[in-house]
């Protein structure tokens, strides 16, 4: 059997690699997704606060933090969730589905307790 050479090696690697990152998005079914506006001051102030930070928790480890402008066009996968109307607005959805919301920033401590409250849903909603 003929041995394989450096580059055909790290070619099987980069492929594998691939392989792995593509399937750890698509089972990655729970998103967080702000939506703010550039001018908010509320948006500022979460971004101070937990902004700084949310990456690290296991919170986003569940759900991981997607930003969208309010005023600008919504993805498609956005489109059939209720309108948002105050900045910053944290919609939780898992497979296409919004679990809950909140709306605006209520401070840290609120925050943390309110998305706890939302991650408890996302445990007992069917299919998850």
């Amino acid at each position: 059997m003929p041995r394989l050479s450096k580059r055909v090696w790290l070619d099987l690697w980069i492929v594998l690699l691939l392989v792995v990152t593509v399937q750890a998005r698509s089972t990655q079914a729970a998103e967080l997704v702000m939506f703010e506006a550039p001018l908010c001051e509320w948006c500022a102030a979460w971004d101070d606060d937990v902004g700084v930070v949310y990456a690290k928790t296991p919170e986003a480890r569940t759900a991981p933090l997607r930003r969208v402008q309010l005023h600008a066009e919504w993805p498609e996968d956005l489109r059939n969730i209720p309108p948002v109307i105050y900045t910053p607005t944290f919609v939780l959805i898992d497979q296409g589905k919004e679990i809950g919301r909140i709306a605006g920033y209520p401070g840290e401590d609120h925050f943390w307790g309110l998305l706890g409250v939302l991650l408890q849903r996302l445990e007992h909603s069917p299919g998850t």
